[in-house]
């Protein structure tokens, strides 16, 4: 048995293709095959395949090409001049060109076991969320080089694709995010209703139709939930680094493939709502995909907090950040269907829960201590946990976000030093260097509270806000045995108030 990660190096796109839509895909994994994939791309216009005629390329993708093609059989029923015109948008379709000739013997398997899986799906699902297999067709002696007994598959026409949008905002948050996001989250509460996992959620496969809704597409990840619960299921060695949860760089990989579950998507999910909001920045950022890879890593490890970007709404920050739980464990209680729960509660309520929260009160701004440059405040308002009281072991994790008041530092994307904000041993003495534990945060930073104390030392900030109420967060590295050096091993340190603008609701702290 080896590790899934040993392999992804070689296949990091699981796509049967590109998109039905205009989505790009760079051919990631895309098989070496002596040219078929050349061969695909010259296919003439007015192609048959089956009832359906070629007209024009649409995307490369990573097995084949994906060309516009029109129904002949509703084009001859019109009947009448100007037919085609009339008939528009119904008549056109996407045929996704799956070459198999030229392939190596692991290549056609991996091919024919998508395809399998994609046509299956197709028939079985149906939702105005997710992109509709309309037929599949096998191509036999069709004078094209290359192309005999290719696999088209026939699916719904798509005008582009989530990755356009974002490749198109220019670092900007889309116009319509809260909308794209809430369609997307439809598509995959019902998908994962019927006990399937997506397998390979990303920009790229999630489309936008002619009138602006979205459907996911791209099903030839897509698995069966099975074993005695239904909690799993299993999935060849592919897919998209970027939008990977950290368990599937350690998964084990035997004959049938990876273990892949619903919170796979979930965390796919996350990564996307950062996105939106942002052009499309990740959560997770690097040059590379293996640097992204290994900042994953990083956090999941607890040797870094996840940090998101304050231009994300406060209750899309929250959905993400759960979304994005290190632990599969941790992110199975968020369901596709919980999330879509949440968001349309928040879109019943004419407004997002955080900002009604946050009505009427107090801005706190940066804290004092200047000299000391822990320079900090408050920050986003998260979604709260009900009750208070009880033992903080045994309470939901809470969450809070870390706000930096000074403008620069919002604005850097690194984790400059000057920026760092210190962390107290003791809430009951005084805030000053000696009495800060050596981990720093930075603003966006997302800390895990077990519990509050109302009355530790007052914290005044740079503009006379006075706050005596402090935080007992959790340090992640602690959760993962930190090796004791030069600092005794703490799992806890200390937030005050003003350095967050979250209200998060926490049993109080046990004094004496």
């Amino acid at each position: 048995m080896s590790s899934a990660s040993e392999t992804y190096d070689e296949t990091v796109d699981g796509s049967t293709g590109g998109g039905a839509g205009g989505s790009r895909h760079d051919g990631a994994g895309a098989p070496d095959h002596d040219g078929t994939d050349e061969t695909a791309r010259l296919i003439p216009r007015g192609f048959r395949v089956g009832r359906w005629e070629v007209t024009e390329p649409i995307a490369d993708g990573g097995w084949g090409r994906v060309y516009e093609g029109r129904d002949t059989q509703m084009d001859a029923a019109e009947g009448t001049e100007g037919a085609e015109a009339s008939a528009g948008a119904e008549c056109r379709v996407a045929l996704k060109f799956l070459p198999t000739s030229g392939l190596a013997p692991r290549q056609a398997e991996r091919l024919a076991e998508t395809v399998r899986r994609e046509i299956e799906f197709g028939s079985r699902a149906r939702h105005p969320r997710l992109m509709r297999l309309l037929d599949s067709v096998v191509l036999g002696d069709t004078g094209v080089p290359g192309l005999d007994g290719a696999v088209v598959l026939v699916m719904e026409r798509a005008e582009s694709s989530l990755q356009d949008l974002l490749d198109a905002a220019d670092g900007s948050p889309l116009p319509e995010a809260e909308r794209l996001v809430t369609e997307v989250c439809e598509g995959l509460a019902h998908l994962h209703r019927l006990g399937w996992v997506h397998g390979d959620l990303k920009p790229d496969n999630v489309l936008i139709m002619a009138d602006g809704s979205v459907r996911l597409s791209d099903f030839g990840l897509t698995v069966e939930l099975d074993g005695t619960r239904g909690t799993h299921g299993y999935i060849p060695p592919l897919g998209s680094p970027d939008y990977m949860p950290p368990e599937r760089w350690r998964a084990p990989l035997d004959e049938r493939g990876v273990q892949v579950r619903p919170s796979a998507d979930v965390w796919a999910l996350g990564v996307m709502i950062h996105q939106v909001f942002t052009g499309g920045a990740s959560p997770f950022p690097g040059a590379t995909f293996a640097s992204r890879v290994s900042a994953v890593q990083e956090y999941a490890e607890g040797r870094a907090p996840l940090r998101l970007h304050v231009v994300v709404p406060e209750f899309w920050r929250t959905l993400a950040a759960d979304c994005l739980l290190p632990a599969h464990t941790e992110r199975a209680a968020h369901t596709g269907e919980s999330l879509l729960a949440r968001v349309r509660t928040a879109a019943d309520g004419d407004g997002l829960p955080a900002a009604r929260q946050r009505t009427g009160r107090r801005t706190v701004a940066l804290a004092a201590g200047a000299a000391l440059t822990l320079l900090g405040t408050g920050g986003a308002a998260w979604w709260q946990w009900g009750g208070s009281g009880g033992d903080p072991r045994t309470a939901p994790e809470v969450r809070l976000s870390v706000y930096n008041a000074d403008a620069k530092c919002r604005a850097r994307t690194d984790r400059h030093p000057m920026c760092s904000l210190g962390l107290a041993i003791d809430p009951a003495t005084p805030y000053v260097l000696d009495n800060v534990v050596e981990t720093r945060v930075w603003h966006g930073d997302v800390l895990a509270v077990e519990c509050g104390l109302e009355r530790g030392v007052p914290v005044t900030d740079e503009t006379g806000v006075r706050s005596s109420r402090w935080f007992r967060v959790r340090l992640a590295a602690a959760d993962e045995g930190a090796e004791k050096d030069t600092e005794t091993v703490r799992a806890t340190a200390w937030l005050p108030d003003v350095r967050t603008r979250s209200r998060p609701v926490v049993p109080a702290c046990a004094t004496g």
